[in-house]
């Protein structure tokens, strides 16, 4: 399979406020600013952002009003609701973004005092009108006694109750992640509205539930030590929407099929991702053992060694780049991590390569070539391990024989030298007329793979990788 990393596969939900109603963006700006103000360098440390919220299925995003007048494309919080939330838990969700806790306790707000002096007479006014309607004593003056309290605790209260209920992250590496998660959940909250098929209906609450778990991991970690975790579950998000989409896609070829009788059959839309591997494993190839060299161990045939999909992670390495026919440059390849244990591959290197890089993996994490080196001092220890060019370079002639799947990307200049860089090490670049530079680190690394991910979701959608047939055995 062939792609490249400049296409993504779209989504148009949540690319910018209200994108399926461009004239609410500008009416709720006009609303806002009726209320607040822009803030500028005239403002104190204390001055917060004006925001405008959007209501979701699964939440809200807050955008900050800019005061050139253009559309924010990151939000400045998003708030995402526990799955299947009731009407209750919604309306929690509408408490904590129109009243923030930050805006309502006791000592953050000077003119405290007043306010409960305010509302003692308030309810001293209503009590005695009360009285005087004949309501009884007994219950108007505990209400008359009680009400300065409740103004002060009681905003406290709801609101540790409402945050049960709701995850608020303002992070905007985490904002940036939870938009593109939620933008792919809203395909699924419209696919199951109005339906009754229990596929589109689980696949939304599945969807809402890694939401909620993605939010509520990123409450304590950021984006870069919970790297792993983010990816495996946005690769399932990707998967979920793919699945939806392919559920849909019958009774939209009819629709079109019954408006559009004498254009023929509908022909089936374009592919975000260019597949090149069949649909189901090829049959066994079942060529020679390759010859066992002087000093290796010996190696169980590869006939009686059952095809291991259990371990769910994967390599990814550049390479020279090269160009398939009728296809853009290809530098950078991920392939399962079980392509290791082919025959082909040299061995036993690709054995020992294969029990480092699945090694403390989490299910799902796509492992760069720089990392092991980064695990193995530096490189120091490679020659532990074993020859990782040949095992590479063996990989490459693998896939170009159709003997195993991979994702073959042509990475940009600066994608490509993350990967090959350490997961702590850092890329300059200089501009050479300027002499301007700009740094780019572990965290420009990880979204580059949160990308790859992304493109590997879509490719393994129905299908996972394919690593090849009579796998060797891993390392006990």
């Amino acid at each position: 399979m062939t792609d490249t990393l400049h296409t993504p596969p779209p989504t148009a939900h949540h690319e910018r406020p209200f994108a399926r109603d461009l004239g609410r963006w500008e009416k709720e700006c006009s609303r806002a600013l009726r209320t607040g103000h822009i803030c500028d360098h005239t403002c104190s440390a204390a001055c917060e952002p004006l925001l405008v919220h959007e209501h979701t299925g699964w939440g809200s995003l807050a955008w900050t009003v800019p005061a050139d007048g253009s559309s924010p494309a990151i939000p400045h919080q998003v708030a995402v609701l526990t799955p299947s939330a009731t009407r209750a838990q919604r309306l929690a969700l509408r408490w904590l973004i129109r009243r923030p806790a930050r805006r309502i306790t006791v000592d953050a707000l000077p003119g405290s005092p007043r306010l409960s002096s305010a509302v003692a007479v308030i309810s001293l006014i209503i009590g005695l009108i009360a009285i005087g309607h004949g309501f009884p004593v007994s219950v108007a003056l505990p209400a008359m006694l009680l009400a300065p309290l409740t103004a002060e605790y009681l905003p406290d209260r709801l609101d540790t109750r409402a945050r049960e209920h709701v995850r608020l992250v303002e992070d905007a590496a985490a904002c940036r992640y939870l938009q593109r998660l939620g933008a792919l959940h809203t395909v699924l909250v419209q696919a199951a509205a109005g339906s009754d098929r229990y596929e589109l209906r689980r696949s939304a609450e599945i969807g809402q539930t890694l939401l909620w778990d993605a939010a509520d991991l990123l409450q304590t970690r950021d984006t870069r030590s919970a790297s792993a975790y983010l990816i495996t579950r946005e690769r399932l998000m990707l998967q979920l929407v793919h699945q939806v989409t392919q559920i849909l896609k019958p009774a939209t070829e009819d629709s079109a099929a019954d408006t559009n009788q004498d254009a023929g059959p509908a022909q089936p839309a374009e592919p975000h991702l260019r597949v090149e591997r069949p649909v189901t494993d090829p049959p066994p190839r079942h060529a020679p053992s390759p010859l066992q060299q002087k000093g290796t161990p010996f190696m169980p045939q590869p006939e009686s060694i059952p095809v291991l999909r259990s371990l769910d992670v994967y390599l990814l390495f550049a390479h020279e780049p090269y160009h398939p026919v009728g296809s853009q440059e290809i530098n950078t390849t991920v392939v399962a991590a079980a392509s290791l244990l082919h025959p082909s591959v040299r061995q036993p290197d690709g054995v020992r390569i294969h029990d480092r890089l699945v090694r403390g993996r989490r299910s799902g994490e796509i492992v760069p070539l720089s990392t092991l080196t980064h695990e193995l001092d530096g490189g120091a220890r490679w020659p532990e391990v074993g020859d990782w060019e040949a095992v590479t370079r063996d990989l490459l002639q693998l896939i170009r024989d159709n003997d195993c799947d991979a994702l073959s990307l042509g990475l940009p200049d600066i994608a490509r030298a993350l990967m090959c860089a350490g997961p702590s090490s850092e890329v300059r670049i200089i501009d050479p007329t300027s002499g301007a530079h700009r740094t780019y680190g572990p965290a420009d690394r990880v979204e580059v793979l949160v990308e790859i991910g992304k493109h590997l979701a879509w490719a393994e959608a129905g299908s996972p990788l394919w690593p090849g047939n009579g796998l060797l055995a891993p390392l006990a």
